[in-house]
């Protein structure tokens, strides 16, 4: 009989430690969805502010305006804000409404896992960036399937052209 012990885990002892590993990954897991979908909206929110934040400047590096609209292609101002926004620059000073020929700045694609409202028109900038509109225009960021706790964001732009964010959950 030899003295030596053979190297290796046993059934038993490998059992266990997938035991352990499993109920160690379902109470990490919900955590993890969450913190998941909570960087997916704040992305978004960053998103939108930058896209918000060019037509502001362009609206004043220009001297003329620009806007930003809701946009399925990034040609025309058409669709619902979850299908995306469309930055542009207003080259003819036409009062914040997109007309063909106008360079869009930037466009970016909806996502559908987020649900993004809006106000009806086009939130647009005057030469000196601040909002045409005569009422606060505000933008309302949130997972499509909002559950309870999830993250959600309200983007308001006020007066004078600047966004403020507001982070609430779903009720």
């Amino acid at each position: 009989m030899s003295a030596r012990r053979s190297n290796g885990f046993t059934l038993v002892e490998l059992m266990v430690t997938l035991v352990v590993l499993g109920v160690l990954a379902s109470i990490a897991f919900p955590s993890f969805r969450g913190l998941i979908r909570s960087n997916r909206i704040s992305t978004s929110n960053n998103e939108i502010v930058g896209v918000l934040s060019l037509a502001r400047s362009e609206a004043i590096r220009n001297g003329r305006g620009a806007g930003v609209c809701a946009s399925t292609k990034g040609f025309a101002c058409d669709g619902t804000w979850s299908d995306g926004l469309m930055a542009w620059a207003d080259s003819d000073a036409a009062g914040g409404a997109f007309q063909d020929g106008e360079t869009v700045l930037r466009f970016v694609a909806g996502n559908t896992t987020q649900a993004v409202t809006g106000p009806n028109e086009a939130i647009a900038f005057d030469p000196r960036g601040r909002r045409r509109a005569t009422a606060n225009q505000s933008l309302e960021l949130q997972p499509s399937d909002c559950k309870a706790d999830d993250p959600k964001r309200k983007l308001t732009v006020n007066l004078s052209g600047q966004v403020r964010v507001e982070r609430t959950t779903c009720k």
